[in-house]
């Protein structure tokens, strides 16, 4: 199975979706679980090398090249951290995703990026917007989700801004954000076979 963390923008919550995607299917008990870093930058691989979760194997692939051959030679669960505007290494892995998981934020800046992604997508693979760091209870956040229905974009998560580690190697998973991701994870899995 897997599963591509992709958006064109930089900054929506790729990296944290990827690690706690991760985190949940180990402890749905799916095994191996591989989390290939794609992005140059390897936020995933750093902060899983400062704080390992037992079950995750990182690779790092910072290139379109080596993430695709690590997506194709990995078992089990593969989840894909993939960099933000590069179009080529986004279409390579989404040519071989099961599932595309599309984080964002609420805010009309999101918007055009998010549908640009979506446009990489193959139109029979599974694909779904997480809204990260919502701010639950607000206009932008209602209205991120109307504009989602309204283009048939299928929300697979809302992600409270108090889950992240946007603080980074600083913070541990938390039980919270396991637990809605474990939902985010459930949609992207639904699938597959």
């Amino acid at each position: 199975m897997n599963i591509i963390v992709t958006s064109l923008k930089g900054g929506v919550g790729k990296s944290t979706t990827s690690i706690y995607l991760s985190a949940a299917a180990v402890e749905r008990g799916y095994d191996p679980v591989t989390l290939v870093d794609a992005d140059p930058q390897a936020s995933s691989a750093e902060w899983l090398e400062l704080w390992p979760v037992p079950g995750i194997t990182v690779v790092e692939a910072p290139s379109e090249r080596t993430a695709t051959r690590a997506i194709q030679r990995v078992d089990g669960v593969v989840v894909v951290d993939t960099p933000p505007g590069n179009e080529r290494v986004t279409q390579s892995a989404v040519a071989l995703a099961d599932a595309v998981v599309i984080p964002t934020r609420a805010g009309g800046v999101e918007y055009s990026r998010v549908t640009a992604t979506i446009e990489l997508i193959p139109k029979r693979t599974p694909h779904g917007v997480v809204i990260c760091a919502a701010r639950l209870g607000t206009n932008d956040l209602d209205a991120a989700i109307d504009w989602w229905k309204e283009q048939k974009v299928e929300v697979w998560g809302v992600i409270p801004e108090r889950v992240s580690i946007a603080a980074g190697p600083e913070a541990r998973l938390s039980r919270e954000g396991l637990e809605n991701y474990d939902a985010v994870l459930g949609r992207a899995l639904r699938g597959w076979r």
